[in-house]
């Protein structure tokens, strides 16, 4: 039998319980043991609930407890995580987590200090809920030289944008609505302005090229200026504007960038839609690879929490090695990464076109019926810094959305 304790009994830690029941049987066949909760850490009591009697709200019980072999972790946030997390791999302890704060900011320290104490630092549940995608990057996919990584790695953010989409609803309805149905908190800033998505592309991306991307340091761009006129615009092109977070090496260099890309049918993304979330990984040998599924939601991201366990038990006294080095990898500058733009120039007059032509040359004029006084367009092939530049010297506000086609 093994023991393990649970930081949080939240909606993950409530899920992980629920999923350990549900399946106790055949995770304990897998696992080779039985997976015993003998603790769970929270500030409530829960009076005269079933796991009354697993309570403590001291973690130095846990801590200090030789049978608890693994500590799930699911409390979210930095700290008091970090310290907890660490206390238990110093004291011989393997830890699973969900917590995508917490691996962003400290995952290639607290995977070396697993290393040298020869217990695990699992984390599959951080990226992408129940969409296994760690464990791929981690074993199966070691044979390649990762080139890309481009997900919708944020459910609220998808789903608001398939609303707008489908029943051309603005932003502050699909928000509302998303909140409504439980997909948003009541502060989306987290979600809507792409801090979510960057933190898990910065995982993703240190483990595809095995040194520390730090989030700080990605490009990052919410959706909060996303209209319903330019989801008419998307409709219109036979396009789809997406959240993407993406890690592309070109050359040798790799740039990493959380923004809403216009996407068409060709894109494997295109159909994600709702709060499901997609990655796509492309390698120098087994080419293109997705995964697809529930990205978020209590028991999708406690099964992939119970999945770090199974394997975090098959493997007690032995270190599973990640390849995620501490040494920072410098990402090349943004400003230098090509796109095409999509554009929107409002009140448009004849001096303004040949000002747009003189700027960006050749452009594809995009129609849409009722906007007359308008006028869209689609860049060739640009710099982030050329295009700032031009939009400065064109000297009319617009709106741009990238392009991925």
């Amino acid at each position: 039998m093994v023991n393990i304790a649970v930081l949080g009994y939240g909606t993950v830690g409530s899920g992980v319980l629920e999923v350990l029941n549900l399946n106790g049987e055949s995770i304990s066949k897998r696992s080779g043991h039985d997976i015993n909760v003998k603790y769970i850490l929270d500030l409530k009591d829960f009076k005269g609930e079933p796991i009354e009697k697993l309570i403590v709200h001291d973690y130095n019980v846990i801590l200090n407890d030789p049978e608890v072999k693994i500590i799930v972790e699911v409390m979210g946030g930095v700290e008091p995580a970090y310290t907890f997390v660490r206390n238990a791999i110093l004291k011989g302890k393997s830890v699973c987590t969900s917590n995508k704060e917490l691996v962003a900011k400290h995952g290639a320290e607290l995977l070396a200090l697993s290393k040298e104490q020869q217990v695990n630092f699992l984390f599959e549940a951080s990226v992408g809920g129940g969409i296994p995608i760690i464990r791929p990057l981690n074993q199966s996919l070691t044979a390649d030289e990762i080139e890309e990584i481009t997900g919708i790695l944020n459910g609220t953010t998808n789903y608001i944008l398939s609303k707008m989409s489908t029943e051309n609803a603005d932003f502050k309805t699909a928000l509302k609505e998303a909140q409504d149905m439980g997909y948003a908190e009541r502060n989306p800033q987290a979600d809507v302005e792409g801090y979510d998505a960057c933190r898990k592309i910065a995982i993703l991306s240190s483990l595809a090229f095995g040194m520390q991307v730090d989030f700080e340091d990605i490009y990052t761009e919410g959706i909060s200026r996303i209209s319903d006129i330019d989801v008419l615009y998307a409709n219109e092109m036979g396009a789809s504007i997406k959240l993407l977070a993406t890690s592309k090496k070109v050359d040798d260099q790799v740039y990493a960038m959380v923004a809403p890309m216009l996407i068409k049918p060709s894109h494997p993304l295109f159909s994600v839609n709702g709060v499901f979330n997609g990655i796509f990984v492309r390698g120098n040998v087994i080419g293109d690879v997705m995964f697809y599924g529930s990205g978020a939601g209590k028991l999708p991201t406690a099964s992939a929490v119970v999945a770090d366990v199974v394997d975090a038990a098959k493997h007690i006294g032995t270190n599973i090695m990640t390849f995620w080095s501490s040494k920072k990898l410098r990402l090349t500058d943004v400003k230098d990464v090509e796109h095409r733009f999509f554009v929107r120039v409002t009140d448009i007059d004849d001096e303004t076109k040949v000002k747009i032509e003189k700027e960006f040359g050749a452009v594809e004029e995009i129609k849409l019926a009722g906007r007359e006084k308008e006028y869209a367009f689609l860049t060739p092939p640009l710099s982030e810094a050329a295009y700032e530049q031009k939009a400065e010297r064109l000297g009319k506000p617009a709106s741009r959305i990238r392009v991925m086609f």
